[in-house]
């Protein structure tokens, strides 16, 4: 391993987004997920904790939010707070959305999601200080677009004609595999970022790491509206 890992590896995400589907870069459900959901009668807690972590360590989009949130966190509580603030915006959404029957336009939420990836690393490359000469507040920023987050994978459940048997204990669990699997991408992530730190050269190659990352949102951004407009 070597100081450009860390790099390779983003531009390597950055690649996946431009080459995959539009469906694929969104909550998309496998054909065979999508069949157990519908078939299942009754209480799954241990299918749907699997799910759950699955779409997460699977969503490109979660996971360049999350890289960068972390990006320039050094401490462990810093990360837990964080990333706990995403997961209640997260987690309220994806309960409300299923369980409520709040409902919304899938691909519009998708863009915001995609938006969130080029708000984070604008905002890891201190463009709002650069430009505009003010801070938003990151904490605030990151729980709203929790929110968002939950929202769109609650767009994408909604789709299913979910059984009203066990629904509750089979989308809460669901939800915390969501976290699960999200714990498990980002302690990766952290551990790979930590030794990156130590490395010389970080803070110049982290302006082009951020660089990447918002033109991979801007490529989220762009399918979703695409989908948008070709569905109205």
């Amino acid at each position: 391993m070597n100081k450009h890992h860390c790099l390779v590896a983003l531009v390597i995400v950055f690649l996946l987004a431009l080459l995959l589907p539009p469906d694929a870069l969104a909550h998309n459900v496998s054909k065979r997920d999508a069949a157990f959901v519908v078939a299942n009668q009754g209480r799954a807690i241990a299918a749907f904790l699997y799910l759950g972590a699955k779409h997460m360590v699977t969503g490109y989009d979660h996971l360049l939010f999350l890289v960068g949130v972390i990006f320039f966190l050094y401490r462990l509580e810093d990360v837990f707070l964080y990333v706990s603030l995403f997961t209640i915006g997260h987690s309220a959404t994806l309960l409300l959305g299923v369980l409520g029957g709040i409902h919304a336009n899938a691909y519009v939420i998708d863009a915001i999601i995609g938006f969130s990836v080029v708000y984070k690393a604008f905002d890891n490359m201190n463009g709002f200080r650069r430009l505009f000469g003010v801070q938003p507040n990151t904490k605030v920023a990151v729980l709203l677009f929790g929110l968002f987050h939950g929202f769109g994978l609650a767009t994408k459940l909604q789709e299913f004609s979910l059984s009203q048997n066990g629904l509750v204990a089979n989308i809460v669990s669901f939800n915390v595999g969501v976290e699960i699997g999200q714990f498990l991408a980002l302690t990766a992530v952290f551990i790979g970022l930590s030794y990156w730190r130590t490395r010389a050269g970080f803070l110049r190659h982290a302006f082009v790491t951020n660089t990447l990352l918002m033109i991979g949102g801007f490529i989220l951004v762009g399918y979703q509206l695409t989908g948008y407009a070709v569905t109205r």
